[in-house]
């Protein structure tokens, strides 16, 4: 484990300390866990990226079985 010196303003850090004790833990694990979770949550997305972009790409008309796309003066008729 590593140390880590953060700076936080005065109210921040007061709301930090009561909310960590409320759920009895550390301002220091607090912090742990929701870098933890951010991590993951990065990760995750990455993955979830990498597989949309390794994906084959698709034509987008293959789902309007060989019709052509509408003028765009119908599409937008009134």
């Amino acid at each position: 484990m590593k140390n880590v010196t953060i700076t936080l303003d005065d109210q921040v850090a007061d709301w930090a300390r009561v909310w960590a004790a409320q759920h009895r833990t550390s301002v220091s694990r607090m912090l742990g866990n929701l870098l933890a979770e951010k991590m993951a949550q990065d990760e995750r997305y990455a993955a979830a990226m990498n597989d949309y972009l390794a994906a084959a790409p698709e034509p987008i008309s293959a789902g309007m079985r060989g019709h052509a796309y509408p003028r765009r003066d119908a599409a937008h008729e009134r």
